[in-house]
């Protein structure tokens, strides 16, 4: 194991963005360290600048090179942007992993759903408990947050103690685990904290964020009032608001159904677990259409506007067993993740061509957020008031307001850093000094590519400007053996004077190929580039776009 010469930080995601969070402390010399992972997470691709990619994972060559090294992974909570990675990296580290019961047993499910899991292993430490991770030491202090058993870290180390908050927000009176655990923050902060690694999500807005108490008040208004069927979508994962939901159906005598996949799994977990005791089942798909309309609440997944998510079926009015009707409610209890919003006005338009009444939170108090506003974040300094503070889990404005708020509270050193960037934590003055591999991997169906992927490059350009196929048969003498084919996929059928475009195509494929000499016509590779070269410049002047050009050559005895 390394002399502890100097603890660093360094993000491999969830810096300057929000999602994909990967973060490493490490501890040693410039020559040899260990090395201690916290969260592993995905963001969601974006059918725009990513066609086809589902999800964008850290790239973890840095951590495969010191898989040696490498104590273990440490989960703050089980969201997916901070655990959605792990079945697929996890077998490129190896390491132990360690997270409290429900972050476990949830991770365990979601194993269980996929086709061929990977045995993953994971040590189950108590909310409140600490580990020995090599040179490590790791408290979990609970946090509330929108998903149970949220914890920041106490790092501790010979160097000096680190705290990384993970998500978090102040809510004295949160439906489902326990508080923000002020005093122990407070003790830590008197035993001395070193830096502090914290979510930065809110750190542009003012105040304090609402409590989840006075959320489940305002949904228990709303479903008492509906006349019609009730449907209710949030975040799987939010069981608190489930329970809310739960409560409210049954202060309005409904049956709740669940709906979709991801909202089941959930429920069986938080059940297991305990979060759900003393709440009443809830009943499958098959029996909705069984209950009076004003008898029954549909708790869905789809918030966001997933295509294969069950409100999406909905509003196309294409879900086998559950249906909304003219004078029906839907409850959107969730924020919009930016990026999603056309995905959910899609929805949102499908359901109001229903005559459905739609509910968000610009109407009503129906979500509220699960990360600290400005008035947080100044009380969490003051608690633990750390001689360092780096902001993480934002974008640059996130970063930079945290940053700003934590110099005006008086924190000694604030320190701004970016993916990839190696810091010196301590001993004596922090700074960056170095950088270590840093990048996105893009999962596409099944495969793992790296950001450079020829397929996500040549599919986005395909999408923008089509693809053109052209296929040439030559004899040996270099005369052409058939007509070429012309294949043109994408593209107009049609030039602005009417003219077809793939016999001006083939015209050029001819006169491109007869124009050349025998030398160049014999050489298939020369062949094909020229006929690209020529297809594609014609298609530009035709079209005023450049499709990817494939030309294939076959040489016939």
């Amino acid at each position: 194991m390394a002399r502890p010469d100097e603890l660093t930080f360094a993000p491999l995601g969830g810096v300057g963005e929000i999602g994909m969070n990967l973060s490493i402390y490490g501890l040693g010399n410039r020559h040899q360290r260990s090395f201690l992972a916290v969260d592993l997470g995905v963001s969601f691709g974006d059918e725009e600048h990513l066609p086809g990619i589902d999800l964008i994972m850290p790239d973890i060559r840095f951590l495969e090179k010191e898989r040696n090294n490498l104590m273990g992974l440490v989960l703050t909570h089980a969201h997916e942007d901070h655990f959605g990675a792990i079945i697929d990296l996890w077998p490129r580290l190896g390491c132990k992993i360690y997270a409290t019961q429900f972050s476990a047993s949830l991770f365990e499910a979601k194993c269980a759903a996929e086709r061929n899991p990977p045995r993953i292993p994971i040590t189950v430490i108590p909310s409140g408990g600490r580990v020995d991770i090599g040179p490590f030491n790791v408290e979990f202090i609970p946090v509330a947050h929108s998903i149970p058993e949220s914890h920041a870290l106490a790092i501790k180390t010979e160097v000096g103690t680190v705290l990384h908050t993970g998500d978090w927000k102040i809510d004295p009176t949160p439906i489902i685990g326990l508080p923000t655990d002020e005093r122990r923050l407070r003790e830590l902060g008197d035993e001395g904290v070193l830096a502090l690694v914290g979510d930065s999500t809110n750190a542009v807005r003012d105040g304090r964020s609402p409590s989840e108490t006075e959320v489940a008040a305002t949904i228990k208004k709303l479903v008492g009032a509906a006349k019609g069927r009730v449907a209710v979508t949030t975040f799987a994962s939010n069981v608190a608001r489930m329970k809310a939901v739960a409560d409210a159906a049954k202060a309005a005598e409904r049956e709740v159904v669940v709906v979709g996949r991801a909202m089941e799994r959930a429920v069986q977990v938080a059940r297991e677990c305990g979060y759900l005791d003393g709440v009443q089942n809830f009943r499958s798909t098959e029996v909705y259409g069984h209950f009076p309309p004003d008898k029954v609440l549909a708790l869905c997944t789809g918030s966001q506007g997933e295509p294969r998510a069950a409100l999406a079926r909905i509003a196309n009015d294409d879900h086998p067993q559950i249906t909304l009707n003219k004078g029906d409610t839907v409850i959107f209890s969730s924020r919009t993740i930016p990026g999603n919003e056309k995905a959910v006005g899609s929805i949102i338009n499908g359901l109001v061509e229903q005559g459905v009444e739609i509910i968000t939170d610009r109407d009503h108090l129906v979500h509220v957020s699960g990360h600290p506003r400005r008035e947080e974040l100044r009380d969490m300094i003051s608690w633990v008031r750390p001689q360092l503070l780096i902001p993480v889990h934002g974008e640059a404005l996130h970063l930079a307001e945290h940053a700003k708020l934590a110099r005006a509270a008086g924190v000694p050193k604030v320190l701004t850093c970016r993916n990839g960037d190696m810091v010196k934590l301590g001993p004596g003055d922090p700074g960056i000094i170095g950088e270590v591999p840093a990048g996105r991997l893009y999962k596409d169906g099944s495969i793992l590519e790296d950001s450079k992927s020829r397929a996500v490059v040549e599919r986005r350009r395909m999408g923008f400007a089509g693809c053109a196929f052209v296929a040439i048969a030559m004899t040996e003498q270099g005369e052409l053996a058939d007509d070429p084919e012309v294949d043109l996929v994408g593209m107009p059928e049609k030039n602005a004077a009417g003219e077809m475009l793939d016999d001006i195509v083939f015209d050029v494929v001819v006169s491109t190929i007869e124009g050349l000499p025998r030398p160049r016509r014999r050489d298939p590779d020369a062949l094909a580039e020229s006929v690209r070269r020529a297809v594609r410049a014609l298609l530009n002047e035709q079209w005023g776009k450049k499709p990817i050009c494939l030309v294939h050559v076959l040489t016939v005895g």
